[in-house]
């Protein structure tokens, strides 16, 4: 069974690695779900990891459904991607009505080239998820990441072997509370692939009553936080 890393960081990759997992997903920002790494992080990770990465491309956190700016944006990330030598995308657009985007994840794909493409958490949102599951192998779709559209993979472990019996040229891969505890639930489910962080917290600081730099009234699923106009010219007509 394939152990994908989803890795937040180079050291969080450098221990990944050292550990034998097979394959790392890069992202940033965890706790938003993942957005695509810097420029930066991709190329440390280029140069010091020898397995194979994917690379999450996500503009923002919130919905999956983007302008035209964002989606341009997240082909040019694809195109930096492809010329780092990395081996996989991970990505996906739906629509508003929650069905798959399958023109632009098309367009996604087809950017990707050669790079295996894993079509992420996105599905866990899908209204129905065997529809979903079609279009996305229409679309030659590698990898679907998913908790079967349950807080956690082993909550929704019964539509993720339904999907596993289903498909029939893409990987079902669990991803979402998969621990040690669990992990033979899915190599016994007969599963090919599970993604996990391994995620710990190390403590950086001692205790601190510094205010937070956490805004957690930006997490939203349903919006997404832009600069008004109308504010900033307020602000700008009362600071002349």
């Amino acid at each position: 069974m394939l152990v994908e890393v989803c890795a937040n960081s180079l050291q969080s990759a450098l221990n990944a690695q050292k550990a034998g997992a097979h394959r790392i997903e890069l992202c940033s920002e965890l706790a938003v779900g993942g957005i695509t790494p810097s420029y930066g992080l991709l190329k440390s990770v280029r140069e010091r990891i020898s397995i194979p990465v994917h690379v999450l491309i996500r503009p923002r956190s919130g919905d999956f459904s983007y302008t035209m700016d964002e989606f341009e944006i997240m082909k040019e990330n694809i195109a930096l991607c492809a010329k780092l030598g990395f081996e996989g995308i991970v990505s996906g657009v739906l629509k508003a009505d929650f069905s798959v985007d399958t023109n632009r994840t098309r367009e996604l794909i087809e950017a990707s080239g050669s790079l295996k493409f894993t079509f992420h958490r996105a599905f866990d949102w899908v209204e129905d998820p065997f529809e979903a599951l079609s279009q996305l192998e229409a679309l030659n779709v590698d990898y679907i990441l998913t908790s079967g559209q349950q807080k956690s993979a082993p909550e929704g472990l019964g539509l993720l072997k339904s999907l596993h019996e289903k498909a029939s040229t893409c990987s079902i891969m669990p991803g979402g509370g998969v621990r040690s505890a669990n992990v033979m639930d899915f190599k016994n489910g007969g599963f090919n692939a599970v993604h996990l962080s391994g995620a710990k917290f190390l403590r950086t600081l001692p205790d601190t009553d510094k205010v937070s730099m956490n805004s957690p009234s930006f997490l939203r699923d349903t919006e997404i936080a832009v600069t008004d106009s109308e504010t900033i010219i307020d602000i700008v007509n009362r600071v002349k």
